[in-house]
């Protein structure tokens, strides 16, 4: 059986689905694929959601759900076997309960440490197709960075691909929601929201009721040369609104893309926010902190240039990105918020 289908993986390579593979993920990607981060975690790093081996009630299969892109996934057994193509995914799956199951991950699954003991199939937007079907998987969850090279060749071979594509903090609740229900883990995905929720409900029912006066201009930058930030439809903008402030560019617009320095200036910021791809957070806000073209800017003015304490708990859209938002909640207002120390 494994033999068939590395034979039936060169036949979709034949068909044209691989070479596009061979691009590496960088600045000029979305702003999904800057999840793909290692950052060392700081001491008041979230522990792991629970990841107990409860029991659900056996689900009645066949089980259909819609994934980001609007595809159809329709499971007619229980995965057993399950490979995640992106951290913040494999963050989820963990979270379910699901470490049995997980036969595969990417290079920079790195959270919780359990998942540094997995098979690795991939990078970040080159995985290894013929190892990753040679593993037999039940059920692999993808990222849009995805969508037009590993899905259709996996989907020429029928393996069900359900792919996650998070612009907004209620996204990722839902992917969590359809992976409980693919998986049979109902109950811990409705736990695992619940309390996400309850975090989320903490924040924005008081920033929900502030007028724009009293929401704080936001810039968020993730790299340093070019100046990478976000716009409209990321999640990362909808955080900034949820914690209280007003990104910048929201309304110039989507996604993620290079700025000029000169159009930040001219925005005037109050706060500048600073993760970093990788590893590099401390180059990238060493960087924004010395541009001395930038000391005019109220952010500067009112030493309210911050790094984020743990890149992964914004740039990977999983269950953590509510400690995300209540780190950046708190820098925005901390006359509300207290502050992490």
């Amino acid at each position: 059986m494994r033999k068939l289908f590395v034979v039936l993986l060169m036949l979709a390579v034949l068909a044209g689905a691989l070479p596009a593979c061979q691009q590496p993920a960088g600045p000029g990607t979305d702003v999904s694929s800057a999840s793909a981060t290692d950052n060392q975690a700081s001491p008041q790093a979230a522990r792991p959601l629970s990841t107990t081996d409860n029991k659900d009630i056996a689900p009645v299969y066949p089980v259909t759900v819609e994934d980001d892109l609007g595809r159809k996934i329709t499971l007619t057994k229980k995965p057993v076997r399950i490979i995640s193509l992106a951290p913040s995914n494999t963050e989820i799956l963990f979270a379910l309960g699901l470490s049995e199951s997980i036969v595969g991950v990417t290079d920079y699954c790195d959270y919780p440490e359990a998942a540094k003991e997995k098979t690795r199939v991939a990078g970040y937007s080159t995985p290894d197709l013929e190892k990753l079907v040679s593993l037999q998987p039940d059920l692999v969850v993808a990222e849009s960075i995805h969508e037009k090279t590993v899905l259709p060749a996996l989907e020429r071979l029928g393996v069900p691909v359900y792919v996650t594509w998070a612009y907004r903090v209620e996204t990722i609740l839902k992917e969590i929601s359809d992976l409980g229900h693919l998986t049979g883990r109902t109950s811990q995905a409705e736990e695992l929201i619940n309390a996400m929720n309850e975090k989320i409900n903490g924040v924005v029912d008081i920033t929900g009721k502030m007028t724009d006066k009293q929401k704080l201009r936001v810039c968020y930058l993730n790299w340093h040369n070019p100046l990478w930030t976000v716009g409209a439809n990321t999640y990362i903008n909808d955080i900034i609104s949820k914690a209280g402030g007003i990104n910048i560019y929201e309304k110039d617009f989507e996604k993620s893309r290079a700025v000029s320095l000169e159009s930040i200036i001219s925005r005037n910021p109050q706060i500048i926010f600073v993760s970093g791809m990788g590893t590099a957070g401390d180059v990238v806000y060493k960087a924004v902190k010395d541009e001395v073209r930038l000391y005019s800017v109220d952010a500067a003015i009112n030493n309210r240039i911050y790094k984020i304490s743990n890149a992964d708990y914004i740039e990977r859209p999983g269950p953590r990105v509510v400690e995300g938002l209540i780190e950046i909640a708190g820098m925005i207002h901390p006359e509300i918020f207290k502050p992490r120390q």
